[in-house]
């Protein structure tokens, strides 16, 4: 007669971390435990706390393995390298030890349960070196079951180990914090989960594109468990080989490539096409609010490569060639306006009892928004007395930085440049003005000499900002050599002239003659920009 097959073992359980070494991107927490079972410092107290899927159960369990190990020869002591071939690190790994009990909180929450507990805390283990309770969910225990285990979590005895796992820590009584040794365990980085999946599907013998495996950990968010159970799905779906289009088909995304594309449109201020677009996805069986997360990712992308920010290595070739094209493109204005507008469309789809159509307004409302200057553009426009054209009617929208309409041409003088800086941004206007000697105003070329230290990011500022005013690439260099005196400088050599000259005037002059200590008191100088400011 032959043996029935073993039933199939889903991933999440099948590559559950046996050692340390298993777990992913918890190394500070494997250091700390390393030293203090080396040093022999341990605590009678353990609480580990992260979002699902990171580990906090399979860790519990290893530190039981760790503190109970006794090595193949049965003369071993704790250690941060379980055997794993010993009685005691078999039998909990197959959760039949009778000395390591775990306990779900979520359902044994009652102060009758900590009672027994409690009770039987005072009896030694029976085979192992120490008595270890892992109560998984521990924010799940009733107020009296925890102000009933407060006395044994804080001298329990020398047998004993508490285990406490949680994805709530904030619901825990800050009594029973301070009787533990707290670790957070960190949401694994994408990447990392990408790596361990390809591990996994290579055990598996199954082909996976490396894009698929990148849309599944990006999906899990963090969680390796999430993420397997993910995987174990696609296999089923996709068979012999995992393919991206097959994920997204799976999870409901969004094609990348498509939102790049709509994305591109809004920009545009395409609305035709937007819709067109829309309508397509939704067809394909993408939700308008998964869209939406798609065009918020596009734009936090495109917002951080302007910044300089880290790419995400999960990203395609062509994701950060267009991200790093349209930072090249568009002022951190824009980009903050398109964030606000698209996390506001978001959530009315989201609240939405028509969510296609609350989507297509959304977008229809970014593409007419994209028509209108900025506030500060606006203010200065308001403050100059100019008039506000009107873009024709028969023409789409472009993004506000291409719309010749809207942007002033550079003034002539750099008086005025400094001017016109100033009233969008005061901070970068006055230092333009206080600190900087002009070598060569050339617009939409400036080079310039400061005459004291400029923060870090000053260049960079004055470059987006010019190029939001004006439009143009600008180039502003920092260079040695001949300058002219800042404006600043300027103002105060003017202040001097004129006072000079009013203390040569006749009447002045022999008014001090006469007068031995008189001065030269409540002189105010023309206004002229800056100089009211300063003074």
């Amino acid at each position: 007669m032959s043996e029935s097959p073993q039933p199939y073992r889903v991933l999440a359980r099948k590559y559950r971390p046996q050692r340390f070494p298993d777990l992913i991107g918890q190394d500070a927490m494997v250091q700390t435990l390393a030293n203090a079972i080396r040093r022999e410092r341990l605590a009678h107290a353990f609480l580990l706390t992260g979002v699902r899927g990171v580990g906090k159960t399979s860790t519990a369990r290893l530190i039981a393995k760790a503190l109970n190990c006794i090595g193949p020869d049965g003369q071993g002591g704790p250690t941060i390298d379980p055997c794993g071939v010993c009685e005691p690190c078999r039998a909990i790994a197959e959760g039949r030890h009778i000395d390591v009990i775990e306990i779900d909180a979520a359902s044994h929450n009652g102060v009758d349960d900590v009672r027994e507990i409690s009770e039987a805390v005072r009896y030694a283990a029976v085979s192992a070196r120490y008595k270890i309770y892992i109560i998984d969910e521990v924010h799940m225990l009733s107020k009296a079951a925890f102000n009933a285990v407060l006395k044994t979590l804080e001298e329990p005895p020398a047998h004993v180990k508490f285990l406490l796992a949680t994805t709530e820590v904030q619901k825990i009584p800050v009594t029973v914090l301070s009787r533990c040794q707290r670790f957070d365990l960190k949401r694994i980085p994408a990447e990392k989960l990408a790596d361990h999946f390809a591990k996994v599907v290579a055990a598996e013998e199954v082909e996976a594109e490396a894009e698929a495996l990148a849309l599944i950990a990006r999906a899990a968010e963090g969680s390796a468990r999430d993420g397997l159970s993910i995987l174990d799905q696609a296999i089923a779906h996709g068979g012999a080989v995992v393919t991206a289009d097959q994920v997204r088909d799976m999870l409901g995304l969004s094609d990348r490539g498509a939102v790049r594309r709509l994305f591109g449109l809004l920009l545009a201020g395409d609305a035709p096409g937007v819709l067109a677009a829309v309508r397509d996805q939704h067809d394909l069986g993408v939700e308008p609010a998964t869209l939406f997360i798609g065009l918020l990712e596009a734009v936090h992308g495109v917002t951080r490569a302007k910044a300089g920010g880290g790419q995400d290595p999960a990203m395609s070739v062509e994701e950060r060639e267009a991200h790093a094209d349209w930072a090249s493109r568009l002022g951190f204005a824009t980009l903050h306006r398109l964030w606000q507008l698209l996390l506001k469309g978001h959530a009315e789809v989201q609240a939405a009892a028509l969510p296609i159509e609350a989507a297509e307004m959304a977008l229809l409302r970014v593409v007419h928004a994209s028509t209108l200057p900025d506030p500060g553009e606006l203010a200065r426009r308001l403050a100059s007395g100019e008039g506000m054209p009107a873009a024709p009617a028969s023409a789409p929208a472009a993004p506000a930085e291409e719309q010749a309409p809207l942007l002033a041409a550079p003034p002539a003088e750099f008086a005025a440049l400094v001017k016109a800086v100033d009233a969008r941004r005061a901070l970068l206007g006055q230092q333009l003005h206080d600190f900087v000697g002009l070598v060569r105003y050339a617009p939409p070329e400036l080079v310039i000499r400061p005459n004291r230290p400029l923060p870090a990011d000053f260049v960079r500022e004055l470059t987006g900002l010019l190029k939001d005013m004006y439009g143009d690439r600008w180039e502003v260099t920092i260079a040695d050599g001949p300058a002219e005196p800042s404006l600043l400088e300027q103002e105060k050599s003017a202040e001097n002239a004129a006072r000079d000259a009013i203390l040569a005037t006749p009447v002045v002059r022999a008014a001090f003659e006469t007068f031995a200590e008189a001065e030269l008191v409540d002189y105010t100088p023309p206004e002229t920009g800056f100089a009211a400011r300063s003074a």
